[in-house]
């Protein structure tokens, strides 16, 4: 299949895209951490979060699309929207990881204590009774320090998954975002 596009300097727009995507998010999570570091685990965070990561991940995509022609098949688009998802999931994935160990070191602690806060608020308000939200509690701070502080089998598990579920958001944006030339018949005089 010809390529319409030259797809070097579509896969370059694709890797500055996901580092500006990435450079938002970063600078988001700085601003909300040493301003509200409470609202990190509220429920409304993750909902502006995945907001946010929707609308940007629409705008990026377009704008690959527009620097490709405005046309690009499922093949190109798939290639091109991973690229610029798993670019900016990377580096994201990787600051939080050197911003907790080396950077932060009160930001493990902070976020231990915001999640167990709001695991127990939720579990009350449940109505669990004190020995499973004692338990629940063990089971996110296992799971915690997993996170913040992982292992070479912890980290490539994690990151082997994020490939996974952003390949396959890649694969959903790309049968959305492709558009294919349209066909013309040439016209011939008679």
């Amino acid at each position: 299949m010809e390529t319409t596009y030259d797809s070097a300097t579509v896969r370059k727009a694709a890797v500055m895209n996901g580092l500006i995507w990435s450079f938002i998010n970063i600078v988001l999570f700085l601003i909300v951490y040493y301003v509200k570091p409470d609202l990190m685990g509220s429920m409304w965070w993750g909902i502006f979060s995945f907001v946010l990561a929707l609308v940007l991940a629409v705008y990026f995509s377009l704008d690959l699309r527009k620097k490709a022609g405005g046309f690009w098949s499922f093949k190109e688009a798939l290639s091109m929207i991973f690229t610029m998802f798993i670019v900016s999931a990377l580096i994201v994935y990787l600051f939080t990881v050197v911003f907790g160990k080396f950077l932060e070191p009160n930001y493990v602690t902070t976020m231990k204590e915001i999640t167990t806060n709001n695991t127990v608020k939720m579990f009350e308000k449940m109505g669990m009774d004190q020995d499973a939200i004692d338990k629940a509690t063990k089971d996110v701070e296992v799971k915690m320090e997993k996170q913040f502080n992982p292992g070479l089998s912890d980290l490539l598990i994690s990151i082997g998954t994020m490939v996974i579920i952003y390949f396959v958001g890649a694969l959903i944006f790309a049968a959305i975002f492709k558009k294919q030339r349209p066909y013309t018949v040439p016209v011939t005089e008679e």
